[in-house]
């Protein structure tokens, strides 16, 4: 409850936007980044602007470190959001950077949030200004800038990357926002279990901002039922419910995660196979797709080493599509680990791309004439077919020595069976066909 004389903090403004840091001894976490000596650390105390890209999951301080990089600098702050901002603001913001630096002597620094969101030609806007020194640029993303920034831009700014909070940071930036009576909630002199801390920390899975809004909710809970309990695990359980782990769909968490639940099918290791399925399905990953890329998996990875693997996961594909979750998530589960457990075998990936390049390599060459059809008595007069061998009517029902390449291309082994699974014995046959006869 609020005490007499104390000042509540505005209510208007989300609790995370008021705890915002005013110094860099009170950001939370990013001590590789931020802890004495660190360069970033050296760069921001010194006042030394250059331009920069911070990079990481939402929630990790990202805006913060760029508002105290410019207030270091004693340096014009100017924040867009390329979610709404175009060329005619950062011409805007140029014009604002050019009178400010007339005026004051100032540096500007600009501010670029969700900067992934602006295309080749919008980013490119700002190179003219970097390299005149008009703007310091600090772009803030979620996304891989390798992916996402163009080259130009990247080669002008040093990046940096940020990494979710942990859960002690969390705990304590927590705390924080219970005891500040100025801009947190300690006006209202809430207690709060050990447990229900931990519980919100656990359930923010690093982001800072998250965690600070469920303690917002959680005491918001508290007040309206008078304040005496505080906030209590049940209450934090409340405000925790169906918090989703980080999963971007379509950027940089769900390609990692997808590419480890690949490399552990393909290591054999149904284990981690399974715990990666499943920080997916809890991330809100669509399950067609897991159950689309197993197919690929089965393809690419498995191959003929165990042909059944192909035709298991087409059939879990289409029982997903007609049981939906969560009978249908069981039977992916059961494709993944078969998949993780089936004998391995990429010969037949190998080799199509080894053919495939052969291709490229040797042009439209002719299809040898024994090899053409001839359903015409043309094509008969013109050689077509003449020489062929029926392979049925050979011994054993092959041709030996029959060769099927086009002529003057050399010979090729683009399929090598691996010694496992169904391939042994695929190797064993093709050994025993192709053994010269004497």
């Amino acid at each position: 409850m609020s005490g007499p004389g104390t000042t509540r903090p505005d209510p208007a403004r989300p609790l995370a936007d008021r705890m915002r840091p005013r110094s860099l001894d009170q950001v939370v976490g990013q001590s590789h980044l931020l802890a004495a000596g660190k360069p970033l650390r050296q760069a921001i105390e010194s006042g030394r602007l250059h331009s920069l890209i911070l990079w990481g999951p939402p929630g990790t301080g990202k805006t913060t470190l760029a508002r105290l990089i410019a207030q270091r600098s004693e340096a014009q702050f100017i924040a867009l959001s390329a979610v709404m901002a175009g060329v005619k603001d950062i011409r805007a913001a140029v014009e604002a950077a050019r009178a400010e630096r007339e005026r004051s002597g100032r540096p500007t620094v600009l501010f670029l949030d969700e900067v992934h969101r602006f295309n080749k030609a919008q980013q490119d806007t700002f190179l003219p200004y970097l390299e005149d020194g008009t703007l310091t640029f600090i772009g803030a993303t979620t996304e891989n800038p390798s992916f996402e920034v163009v080259s130009a831009l990247l080669s002008r700014a040093r990046v940096y990357v940020l990494k979710p909070l942990e859960e002690s940071d969390l705990v304590r930036l927590l705390r924080a926002a219970l005891e500040d009576s100025e801009r947190g909630l300690g006006a209202l002199a809430l207690q709060a279990e050990p447990a229900a801390l931990e519980l919100i920390a656990q359930a923010a899975d690093g982001d800072g901002r998250r965690a600070l809004s469920m303690l917002e909710l959680a005491a918001g809970l508290a007040e309206a039922a008078g304040g005496g309990e505080g906030i209590t695990l049940q209450r934090a359980e409340d405000v925790a419910s169906g918090a989703r782990r980080r999963f971007d769909k379509g950027g940089e968490q769900f390609y990692d995660q997808i590419s480890a639940l690949h490399k552990a099918v393909r290591g054999t290791d149904p284990d981690a196979a399974l715990y990666w399925l499943s920080r997916m399905l809890d991330g809100g990953c669509d399950p067609l797709y897991i159950a689309r890329r197993a197919v690929r998996m089965a393809i690419e990875d498995v191959g003929l080493a165990d042909p059944r693997a192909f035709a298991l996961t087409l059939d879990v594909w289409e029982a997903y599509d007609r049981l939906g979750s969560p009978e249908g998530e069981l039977a992916i589960a059961n494709a993944v680990v078969y998949l993780a457990c089936a004998p391995k075998s990429n010969a037949v990936y190998v080799g199509f791309g080894e053919a495939q390049a052969d291709v490229e390599r040797f042009g439209t060459l002719e299809v040898p004439l024994r090899l053409r059809n001839a359903p015409t008595r043309l094509m008969k007069e013109l050689g077509y077919g003449h020489g062929y061998r029926y392979a049925h009517d050979e011994p054993q029902g092959y041709a030996a020595g029959e060769r099927y390449l086009p002529d003057g291309m050399p010979d090729r082994r683009y399929y090598r069976p691996v010694p496992r699974g169904l391939e042994i014995k695929i190797g064993e046959a093709l050994a025993k066909l192709r053994k010269p006869t004497s």
